[in-house]
């Protein structure tokens, strides 16, 4: 179809229909501080004809075969790739990061739409040996019913399909509160979704800036049965106490603070480049990015001037500049933070190798920063920094990495470098985290489960496991026999 971004929709979505308000509000491209679009500022009475619209949608859809609903997920699919430049330019002008990642990650977002399609077909039941000559147990899995998804500014496409294409593979409707930063990105989904034939009221899409008063409509409402979360700690542990009255199904993706280890038999050269991978992506603001990167004492400062060689030679400026590896970051709170932490640390000692100040790119672009001489009494190694500063801690034994490792309340990610596979092996168990990368800096995809421990959330997206997220299982008795 050869879209361009300005063809895509900038109305809500609601039970079919595009949802206009006289109260909207400005869409911000973070590298420019300029407008770029307008969007409607929903109510929470908004938000309850969302959920009628889904409610009423459900039966139809749900009655649908798997097959069936692989074949309009696969459209939706095909047109996402059709439309991948129109999108990955949408997405860096309201998001920020360059136009390479934008692509990337448009393609990362369409994978679970393919792959939904596909394992939608598989949500098995099973025959169970009987324990009576008169009676045959039987299981099948059933939608859980309407869905609310709530999702984050960082990935503003993946976040989504990796919450809908389950939902809608298995039979669900859903309502899809997008960040007020990046919402564009979700209607244009939405667009290329009815284009697909997704019928009226299955996929939902209410943009705000009340996420408060959105939010506690959506988890009240005992229609909703499941709610999926992506996002802070804090606002996680609100919804999940918001959904205890009426007893939903939560997926919480939250944050996360994770530990990269270098052990001293490590190549140096992958180490490095699994560290700038980890930790530079999105302009470090990605919820697995590593948050603290621990270092044996062998190969800390040898490792610490590789590690800034190579960051140095990023180049920082607004994502849809050609050559650019480092965006901005998403607003004045996110510079903010990552200044006050930076501040804590250098008055507690710590030193830095590069970078440590904004960069002249504008006033949201932040220098790739290598810190060294990070001790635990900092704030930022109990905090996640959101933001393009690698923080160095130095170990001397593989215990004391990884009890350094776990001296956290969260267990997203976690990785390691190492070239001794025994000594690999022990440590990945030992980690407290829903996922550990082994000499890998990314490892994110569709087919693998993606998903924390502790106070980084409950539930898995992705893989066999995220449908399952999105149905329940049904135990049926057959007696007489």
């Amino acid at each position: 179809m050869d879209m361009t971004p300005d063809d895509f929709p900038t109305s809500a979505y609601i039970g079919g229909t595009w949802v206009t308000s006289k109260d909207q509000f400005a869409v911000i491209n973070p590298a420019t501080g300029l407008d770029i679009a307008r969007v409607p500022n929903l109510t929470p009475a908004d938000a309850r004809r969302a959920i009628d619209a889904a409610s009423a949608a459900l039966p139809e859809w749900s009655a649908k075969t798997a097959k069936e609903r692989a074949a309009v997920l696969r459209r939706w699919y095909e047109l996402i790739l059709a439309e991948s430049e129109a999108l990955a330019q949408l997405m860096t002008s309201e998001q920020g990061k360059p136009l390479a990642e934008s692509r990337g990650e448009v393609a990362y977002g369409a994978s679970f739409v393919e792959w939904f399609a596909e394992e939608g077909k598989r949500a098995y039941g099973r025959t169970i040996p009987t324990t009576a000559a008169t009676k045959r147990y039987i299981t099948i899995k059933q939608p859980i019913g309407v869905v609310a998804a709530i999702t984050p500014w960082n990935f503003p496409i993946a976040m989504i399909t990796r919450k809908v294409a389950p939902a809608l593979a298995a039979g669900c409707t859903i309502i899809v509160k997008p960040a007020e930063d990046t919402p564009l990105c979700a209607l244009a989904l939405a667009k290329l979704a009815e284009k697909a034939g997704v019928p009226a009221g299955v996929f939902n899409v209410v943009t705000t800036q009340d996420a408060r008063g959105v939010g506690e409509v959506l988890c009240a409402d005992g229609r909703v049965r499941k709610l999926t979360f992506t996002g802070s700690t804090e606002v996680g542990k609100i919804l999940y106490r918001q959904c205890a009255d009426t007893v939903k199904k939560l997926t919480l993706e939250l944050g996360g603070n994770a530990p990269l280890i270098i052990f001293d038999d490590a190549d140096l050269d992958q180490a490095v480049a699994g560290a700038m991978a980890s930790k530079y992506r999105n302009a470090g603001q990605t919820c697995v990015c590593a948050n603290r990167i621990i270092v044996q004492a062998g190969i800390y400062d040898h490792f610490a001037t590789a590690l800034a060689v190579a960051a140095e030679k990023l180049v920082v400026g607004p994502g849809a500049t050609a050559g650019v590896n480092l965006g901005p970051l998403i607003n004045a709170d996110a510079v903010a933070k990552v200044e006050s932490l930076m501040a804590d640390a250098v008055a507690k000692g710590g030193t830095v190798k590069t970078g440590g100040a904004k960069d002249a790119a504008g006033s949201l672009f932040y220098k790739p920063t290598v810190l060294t001489g990070v001790t635990t009494d900092m704030d930022i190694v109990s905090q996640e920094i959101f933001g393009p500063v690698a923080a160095l801690i130095k170990f001397e034994t593989d215990e004391e990495a990884i009890a350094l490792a776990n001296n956290t309340p969260f267990g997203l990610a976690a990785y390691l470098f190492s070239q001794n596979i025994h000594r690999a092996w022990k440590a990945a168990e030992k980690l407290e985290a829903g996922m550990v990368g082994v000499n890998e800096g990314i490892f994110s995809n569709e087919v693998v489960p993606f998903g924390g421990v502790k106070e980084s959330g409950l539930g898995r997206e992705g893989a066999a496991e995220g449908l399952e997220e999105y149905l329940e299982t049904k135990f049926i008795c057959l007696g007489g026999m």
